[in-house]
């Protein structure tokens, strides 16, 4: 017999702390990526049973005109630069063009909230409407658990996290009566539960590489299958001409199969040669926007959009220019440090980030030797963790990208390794809590432990340290700048009793209230130099998006003095808002 849910809160936090219970944890996935595709192939009917659950058929779905994007790299970069441009048309007064009002973006992984997940207009959604939609759905579901005759309070009576969140998503969108969803796959493609889309208005696949090779398999061919998952007949695909030959030949394959009209596009001129300014940094990311252009105005021309005159082109290139997508090549200030952001997921994406960080290097002076103290150099720091996939080979391709971009065999005077733990104190808020990493392995910073010895060995130089929080990371190099900037750098090097330093150092092995003591022994008028002197530290904070949503949230929510976003240092956004 189904027993009675309780009565729950309905806030903004009761509504994350409920989705949270949704999560996989740990062992759940290490299953799913063992069996290799047998349970993915249950995955659609799945999802199409769970819209059935709340008043929902596939069909229905046709209303919300999606552009559905899939990829390896990029496609949350390509999601945001598409949605930007198309609300450039927000009220557009073009005849035979159907009016556009709303257009909703669904992406993933969330930084500092999950909201940032389901936005309409850029926005994402507030608090309120998130609250009231997942809800509406939590309460649909239990009920068609009650009618079944099942226990609605059970774990079977609902969805996992991300298909959850994609019902939602799509429930949002129909009740908000959007007039274009912008929809980012989550994994894969074929078996993605954002799959349920028989009618795309158009499909992108934008680059293609190596990860989640437990669901998708170890080679581009496999990988592109599974991607090319998405294309339905009739319905246009874009996808870059620069695609492996092996992903072209499967894409090319399936779209024969379906009926797709598969389509490569080339760069455009206006953003190769810079012409059209980029809202997001990093030179991959112009494919990404030409693909986005591509994909927005094909959607354009199938709801009417005739022009393409003057008008048209400003509001493209405001469009592609005002995008924000904070953590992908983001650049912050406060003072005496300026951090570099960039969440990388795999090899080429970390490679990437590399580059772009050696090409903002490219513009400032190599590290120097401060004339109080000749010896030290000026620091650069990297703070690094990348929790559920090959850490140490993630760490060694930074190393070999930067010592070869900078031609430096020496990248960084400081390297900190955390876990994607927030807070020393409250550990995470709701929105950060992440299940699917193994807890042992965090606890006993396993993963920490075998980069800072992989670090060591290739570069001896360095002085590594391997940290519990990140908050307790961010306060190191909040510490080494405060020091550095008085001419008091050799205070930041620890040293073993005989006077040699110490090469790795576990900051949570060591008295808690050490960091503190040393940060009262700097006076507050010390601390507070003027901005305008510099930077007296560099630092790199990339791997996980789970770290650089984390980072975000630290630097936000634990200011130091002058946080600011100065000239010549353009940010990506606002906090609230994934390199895809």
């Amino acid at each position: 017999m189904a027993t009675t849910t309780p009565a729950m809160s309905r806030t903004y936090n009761d509504a994350v702390n409920a989705l949270n219970t949704l999560q996989s944890n740990f062992a759940i996935v290490d299953a799913i990526r063992k069996s290799g595709r047998s349970l993915n192939e249950q995955a659609i009917p799945e999802m199409i049973d769970w819209c059935r659950r709340i008043g929902y058929k596939p069909s229905d779905f046709d209303a919300l005109n999606a552009i559905h994007i899939a990829g390896t790299k990029g496609k949350g970069s390509t999601a945001a630069f598409t949605s930007s441009i198309l609300t450039q048309f927000i009220d557009c007064d073009e005849p035979g063009f159907r009016t556009l009002s709303k257009v909703g973006l669904f992406t993933s992984p969330h930084l500092t909230s999950v909201r940032e997940r389901i936005q309409i207009n850029g926005e994402p959604l507030s608090e309120e409407l998130f609250a009231k939609y997942f809800f509406e759905v939590w309460d649909r579901l239990e009920n068609a658990a009650r009618d079944a005759g099942e226990d609605p309070a059970s774990t079977k009576a609902k969805p996992v996290y991300f298909r959850y969140l994609t019902l939602m998503a799509f429930h949002t969108y129909i009740s908000e009566k959007i007039d274009v969803a912008v929809i980012e796959c989550g994994i894969g493609g074929a078996y993605d539960s954002t799959n349920v889309l028989e009618s795309p208005v158009v499909t992108a696949i934008t680059s293609l590489g190596i990860d989640h090779v437990g669901m998708l398999g170890d080679t581009i061919g496999q990988i592109a299958w599974h991607k090319a998952g998405i294309m339905k007949k009739g319905v246009h695909c874009f996808t870059p001409v620069s695609q492996p030959q092996e992903a072209k030949d499967v894409m090319e394959k399936v779209a024969r199969e379906k009926g797709c009209l598969l389509e490569y596009v080339k760069p455009m001129p206006k953003i190769e040669t810079g012409d059209y300014k980029l809202g997001l940094q990093g030179e991959f990311q112009k494919i990404n926007a030409t693909l986005a252009l591509e994909v927005a105005w094909k959607w354009l021309r199938d709801q009417g959009f005739k022009s393409h005159d003057r008008e048209f082109f400003l509001k493209v290139r405001n469009g592609l220019q005002n995008v924000r997508w904070p953590g992908r090549c983001d650049t912050r200030a406060e003072n005496g440090i300026e951090w570099y952001v960039d969440g990388a997921h795999t090899l080429e994406s970390i490679r990437l980030a590399g580059e772009w960080f050696a090409s903002q290097l490219g513009t400032k002076p190599p590290p120097t030797h401060e004339p109080s103290n000749p010896l030290h150099p000026q620091p650069r720091v990297l703070i690094f963790n990348q929790q559920t996939r090959d850490a140490n080979a993630f760490a060694e391709e930074l190393f070999t990208t930067l010592s070869k971009a900078l031609d430096d065999s020496r990248p960084f005077t400081h390297v900190i390794f955390c876990t994607n733990t927030t807070f020393k104190e409250s550990g995470f808020k709701p929105d950060l809590v992440f299940a699917n990493s193994n807890a042992s392995e965090v606890q006993g910073l396993t993963v920490q432990r075998r980069l800072a010895e992989t670090w060591a060995k290739i570069d001896p130089t360095a002085k590594v340290e391997v940290v519990r929080a990140i908050e307790e990371a961010v306060e190191i190099v909040r510490e080494l700048a405060r020091l550095h900037r008085q001419g008091r750098a050799e205070n930041a090097e620890r040293t073993t009793p005989t006077g040699e330093r110490t090469k790795i150092s576990h900051r949570h092995e060591m008295n808690p209230s050490s960091a503190k003591e040393e940060t009262q022994s700097v006076s507050e008028e010390e601390s507070k130099i003027s901005s305008d002197q510099g930077p007296v530290v560099t630092a790199f904070v990339t791997g996980s998006l789970h770290l650089v949503g984390g980072f975000l949230e630290v630097l936000e929510s634990t200011k130091g003095p002058d946080v600011t976003n100065p000239e010549g240092l353009p940010t990506s956004g606002p906090d609230d808002t994934k390199r895809g």
